[in-house]
């Protein structure tokens, strides 16, 4: 019996080594940054998010992820209904530079990852944007590294959280949001 408590013992203190503290820097996509604050890290979770919409932009295919804050005010009719977004709302959206799919042709599917997009509202981070902020990163296949998108990227994209303003003033009716949610 005390041969299993050792063993136990120092099993637990192994996985407990290899546990990341709460406070310990990020590490790969989520240490990435753009000036002014806005982190990968802020949409950790962001691969399971529930689809919004998909999008074609140019060459590029998307698909619209929110959190749930962000699904909830949709399905309360926002902002259909004239009220903004709440804070907490995310948005992601991944491109991907689409292909045939090999095995059935007449289908286009995503292919190489081009970008991942994010959008938070925060109204008191992002006062004199809308009450959101935003960050762009550009995917590199090679590498798979994303990092922080800039003016000499495709599409250019401003490097700091409030890249994407300049663009969605035009959407300033819908809270500066494009996205409709798709109907299912």
């Amino acid at each position: 019996m005390q041969c299993k408590s050792v063993l136990m013992i120092a099993m637990l203190t192994g996985v407990l080594a290899c546990a990341k503290p709460a406070n310990s820097p990020e590490t790969g996509k989520y240490a990435q940054k753009v000036p002014n604050g806005l982190a990968f890290s802020e949409f950790k979770g962001y691969e399971n998010w529930q689809l919004i919409s998909i999008s074609q932009d140019g060459p590029a295919i998307a698909a619209i992820l929110g959190n749930p804050v962000m699904i909830k005010a949709y399905e309360a009719g926002i902002p259909g209904n004239g009220k903004p977004f709440p804070d907490g709302s995310k948005m992601t959206k991944i491109h991907w530079v689409p292909t045939k799919m090999a095995s059935f042709p007449a289908a286009t599917v995503p292919g190489r990852q081009h970008d991942v997009d994010f959008m938070v509202k925060d109204s008191k981070r992002f006062q004199d944007s809308g009450g959101w902020g935003w960050a762009a990163f550009a995917y590199d296949s090679a590498s798979g590294n994303f990092t922080p998108a800039t003016t000499a990227a495709s599409p250019p994209q401003g490097n700091d959280a409030k890249c994407g303003f300049a663009c969605h003033t035009i959407a300033q009716k819908t809270d500066y949001v494009f996205t409709d949610y798709a109907h299912r």
